[in-house]
This record gives C-alpha cells, sequence and structure tokens, in this order.
C-alpha cells in the first residue's frame, strides 16, 4: 500500500510539473513583460528569460496562500486522492497548453479551478460556496476595476495639464505602499509571511496611535518616499531613461507576482497528498517555481509577442497604466488566497489603456475570442474533468 501510494503521488508530482510548464509558457511567463515589449523597452527573450527567474523567486517566497486554497478550499466534504490530483492537473494543463500553442490566452485559473471542482464533485464533494463566491466576485471585478484604473492612469499622463516629471514619482509612491504591504515567507516566524513594513515597524518598536501601527505606518511611508525619490530624480535626469526603468520595475514586480500566485494552480492540488508523507510545502513550491522557470524559458515568447502587439500599440505611458493595476491586483489576490488569472488581469488592463488613446489599436475581434475562450475554459474543464474522473472511478 505504501508503495502504490509513493508511485500515484509520483505519477501527481509529474502532472503538478507538467502544469507549471504550462503556466510558465502561458499565464506567468507571457504577461508581466507583454506591455513593456509592447513598449519597445525590452526584447522578447529577454522579457522570457527575466520573468522566469523573477517567477521562480516569487513562487518561493509568496505560494503558500493560493497553492493552499486550491489543494483544499475548492470542494467541501472530500479530500482530492492522487488520481483526482492527477486527472485535474492534466485536463487543466492539456487546455492551457492548447492556448499556448494556438496562440490564444486561455485563462489559467479558470481551467485549473475548474478542472479540480470538476474531479472533486465526481468524487462526490460539495460545492464551496463561500470561495466560489469569492472567487467568482474578483473573477468579475478585474477586467473592470483594471481597465478603469488603467485607462485613469494613462489619461493622466497623457494629460497636458500634468508633467510626467510629477506624475510618475507619485505613481511610485503608490506602488512602493504596495511593495510595503507585500508579504514574505523569509520575514515572518514559522509558516508565517510578513510584510517588510510590518518587520521593520516592530523593530522601531513605536507605541501604536488609536490602534495604528506606527511603526509599519512610518516604514511604508519611508518606502514610498524612497521610491517616489528615485523615480523623481531619475525621469528629470532623462524621462524617456526613467520611463523605461519605471517599466522594466513594475514589469518584475508583476513578474514575482505571477510567479505567488499562478504556482498555486500547479501544486494546490498536491498539497492534501503532502501530509501522510510528512513532506513540508516549501521543497514542494521550488518544484513548482522550476517548472514555471522551465515553462517561461521555453514557451513563452509566442504568446508575449501575441499578448504585446495583437491586443494594443503601447507606447511606454499605457504600459505603465495597464501594469500598476495588474500588480495591485495580483498581490490582493496573493493575499486573500484567490486563483486568479494573469492573462485577464494583464489583458483587461492593456485594453483600458489602449483606449486612453482613441482605442489604441485595441483589436475587439481579439478581445471577443479572448473572453469566450475564458468563460469556455472554465465550463469544459468543469465537464471534462468530471466526465473523466467519473469514467475512472467506474472503471477502476
Amino acid at each position: 500500500m505504501v508503495g502504490t501510494g509513493v508511485v500515484t503521488l509520483v505519477i501527481a508530482a509529474i502532472a503538478s510539473l507538467f502544469m507549471a510548464w504550462a503556466i510558465g509558457a502561458g499565464s506567468s511567463g507571457s504577461t508581466p513583460f507583454a506591455p513593456a515589449v509592447g513598449a519597445n523597452a525590452i526584447s522578447v527573450m529577454r522579457a522570457g528569460f527575466f520573468v522566469g527567474l523573477l517567477g521562480f523567486f516569487g513562487a518561493v517566497m509568496q505560494g503558500a496562500n493560493v497553492s493552499e486554497a486550491v489543494g483544499t478550499e475548492l470542494i467541501g466534504g472530500v479530500q482530492l486522492t492522487a488520481i483526482a490530483a492527477t486527472t485535474g492537473l492534466l485536463v487543466a494543463a492539456v487546455l492551457v497548453a492548447i492556448g499556448v500553442f494556438t496562440g490564444y490566452p486561455i485563462a489559467t485559473a479558470f481551467t485549473v479551478t475548474g478542472a479540480i471542482v470538476g474531479v472533486g464533485l465526481a468524487m462526490g464533494g460539495d460545492p464551496a460556496w463561500a470561495k466560489y463566491r469569492q472567487i467568482s466576485a474578483l473573477w468579475i471585478l478585474t477586467p473592470f476595476v483594471g481597465s478603469s484604473i488603467a485607462y485613469s492612469t494613462a489619461k493622466l499622463l497623457r494629460s497636458k495639464r500634468t508633467a510626467e516629471e510629477v506624475v510618475i514619482p507619485l505613481l511610485g509612491a503608490l506602488v512602493g505602499l504596495i511593495i510595503a504591504k507585500v508579504k514574505f515567507v523569509v520575514l515572518g516566524p514559522p509558516d508565517v509571511s510578513q510584510s517588510l513594513a510590518a518587520t521593520a515597524g516592530n523593530e522601531l518598536a513605536l507605541p501604536p496611535v488609536a490602534g495604528v501601527e506606527t511603526g509599519t505606518v512610518v516604514v511604508s511611508l519611508a518606502i514610498a518616499g524612497v521610491v517616489a525619490g528615485l523615480l523623481a530624480w531619475d525621469v528629470r535626469r532623462n524621462l524617456e531613461a526613467g520611463q523605461r526603468h519605471f517599466l522594466l520595475a513594475l514589469g518584475s514586480l508583476v513578474a514575482f507576482s505571477a510567479g505567488g500566485s499562478q504556482v498555486g494552480l500547479a501544486i494546490g492540488p498536491l498539497v492534501p497528498l503532502l501530509d501522510p508523507f510528512e513532506i513540508p510545502l516549501l521543497p514542494v513550491l521550488v518544484g513548482g517555481g522550476i517548472g514555471l522557470l522551465v515553462g517561461s524559458w521555453t514557451g513563452a515568447p509566442r504568446l508575449i509577442k501575441a499578448l504585446a502587439q495583437d491586443y494594443s500599440a503601447l507606447g511606454p505611458r499605457r504600459s505603465i497604466a495597464a501594469l500598476i493595476p495588474s500588480f495591485a491586483i495580483a498581490q490582493a489576490a496573493v493575499f486573500f488566497g484567490i486563483p486568479v488569472s494573469f492573462n485577464e488581469i494583464i489583458v483587461s488592463a492593456i485594453i483600458g489603456s489602449g483606449y486612453a488613446a482613441e482605442g489604441g489599436g485595441v483589436s475587439r475581434s481579439k478581445m471577443g475570442y479572448t473572453v469566450l475562450a475564458w468563460v469556455a475554459s472554465l465550463v469544459l474543464a468543469i465537464g471534462v474533468g468530471y466526465g473523466i474522473f467519473s469514467v475512472i472511478e467506474m472503471v477502476g
């Protein structure tokens, strides 16, 4: 029995690595630097190289929340078996791989969530309605919130009433505040993530005011001030270079966030299988991060090109406008442990920023096909996952 359990765990791990490769080649590998490539700030191949490394570090340092949610919170009443996890992962990976090779960005979170829910229901599990409401709220709000913020930011950057030398540092300060609140597993006590602001704020030992941790606030404002100051110096020295540096920094932050979120889609189904073997989550996160890295290096350039050129002709301003809400939404998803599609985040932000310039070359037909692919991938993943596992159960 132990030998059988080990074999099934190994098979599930192989399926998980395949899923991680597919995600790295598609969602997490293609989307973070697509706006920067579209703005000619970085080449396609360099973008694929750096997004792989950054995604790996994000997976290791931020991947626990989403991994646990995908593995244990999508279905109630049952625990995923190795066969169920393998089935769900393979169904999702095949759908994502089809998207990679056809050039259409299938929403990875939709396919993985749908496949795991499908096999879970086939096992006789109960729908986790509370978690579904939380997930669907983010999925529905993401296009509206992301595109609206991107549109407003792009308009602000392009306005003749405002100077970019002032606006870009202010946007940098906002990004700095988000960075201060980002939680990292290496900063907290064992099995607990902690933010830069909280860690440094504790060292200051300032007394709280009206229930607010003063040290955390001071550190957050300090980080925001440093980022704003560096950007102010950079854009005043050379505006175009400052824009490019800010854009590349934002792409790096989004790539890191993608790794923290998307690795959970690949290894989350393995989480229920680890306890009997007393395997800690960290080495599994490392393995998932390596899968993302290899996928980014081998398969991402195709979709990077598709997103950078097919959806909207973006310049540096609109690319910056697209990446700021993408970073914020991605970190919100990681914080709450919600599986989210980076294709949905980036595409909606690109569309919003593109419309800031009287349409910006946005392809409406491509938009329509993409939304259809998102919806179809969720429905198809649920149906195929349910059907295949039901057949496996009958045969077994």
